[in-house]
């Protein structure tokens, strides 16, 4: 949720999901991006200003390429892309640091990142490489449902709605969370009730969205003031009102939100109210399915997996054991 709906990030801000068109809202609801090669802060921890703030320097720790091909695992994958030995991923164009931990580009210019690391690992198994090609957040998933991709991966969230037309095999688990203005009261957020009073953006289209609509009622419920909700497609203008006041808290995706809060001067994280499995895309009862989600687990069992989000800053995130399709709760 990952997660949730990316708006457009400019550099240097921590990015979020494209907005979905209507006609796929359905679909984009559960996408998030975030960055970080630091540990993430508690709820109501470590601000972005201050002697505690974390270097942003990106890590460099080569986590892959001692990883040995499972000629077993290789051969779960359909005879022709074995013999073609790539399997065609769909993804969107990381622009410079914007999109990190899952996707930036270096100063040398190479693409880097938490998925980058993962889905580079994921083919060291199946004994194939990744030919990566650009699309857009709303024309990934179609891509792979048309066959244009084999693979799909941009942060996308498990969904119901998507759940129906494409499988999901999970690596991550993103989530929903809050970040606020360092000086508003509260330090900590666990409901919709700790929102009370303060006003929140977000993103249109989103889960996010989803959740502040259908929790409208809550603080009159609670004899409480009510939140206001202000949408924008882009970060920017979130965090320019975050700094002078017009904005209290942000509703965004928890990688995104932790990396933001060590990141972004005059901010705080202050927690997450629920969480969404992340995964890889397929058509719907493909094979390549089986065969990522296998070779998920063999990276799991042997250590390589934890290396890799110990890397970029994000072991909390990760999965036990992935799953084809798991349970969605939207």
């Amino acid at each position: 949720m990952t997660t949730d709906g990316h708006p457009a990030r400019h550099v240097p801000r921590a990015a979020l999901c494209a907005t979905a068109a209507a006609a796929v809202l359905a679909l984009l609801t559960a996408c998030g991006s975030s960055s970080g090669t630091i540990a993430t802060p508690a709820a109501g921890g470590t601000s972005a200003s201050g002697p505690g703030a974390a270097s942003t320097a990106l890590p460099t720790q080569d986590v892959v390429s001692g990883i040995q091909a499972d000629p077993a695992l290789k051969a779960e994958l359909p005879k022709a892309i074995q013999t073609r030995g790539t399997l065609i991923l769909g993804t969107t164009q990381a622009v410079g640091t914007s999109g990190l931990p899952h996707a930036g580009v270096d100063a040398s210019g190479t693409t880097v990142g938490l998925d980058v690391d993962l889905r580079n690992a994921v083919a060291k198994v199946l004994g194939v490489t990744f030919d990566v090609q650009y699309g857009t957040f709303p024309t990934v998933i179609p891509g792979v449902q048309n066959g244009r991709y084999d693979v799909g991966q941009d942060n996308f969230g498990a969904t119901k709605a998507r759940e129906q037309v494409v499988d999901f095999t999970t690596y991550l688990n993103d989530g929903q969370s809050f970040l606020g203005a360092k000086d508003i009261k509260t330090d900590s957020v666990t409901g919709l009730t700790g929102l009370c009073g303060y006003n929140v953006a977000t993103s249109p289209g989103t889960t996010f969205q989803q959740i502040l609509t259908k929790g409208a009622s809550t603080c009159a419920a609670a004899g409480k003031s009510p939140y206001t909700v202000q949408y924008f497609a882009d970060t920017a203008p979130i965090f320019l009102g975050l700094e002078n006041g017009k904005e209290d808290i942000y509703f965004g995706p928890t990688l995104s939100l932790k990396y933001d809060a060590l990141h972004l001067p005059d901010t705080k994280y202050l927690g997450q109210i629920s969480s969404t499995p992340v995964g890889f895309v397929t058509a719907k009862g493909s094979p390549i399915a089986k065969a990522l989600r296998d070779a998920v687990n063999q990276l799991i069992a042997d250590g390589d997996y934890a290396r890799i989000l110990a890397k970029w800053g994000v072991t909390g995130t990760g999965v036990t054991s992935s799953v084809v399709d798991p349970p969605t709760t939207f």
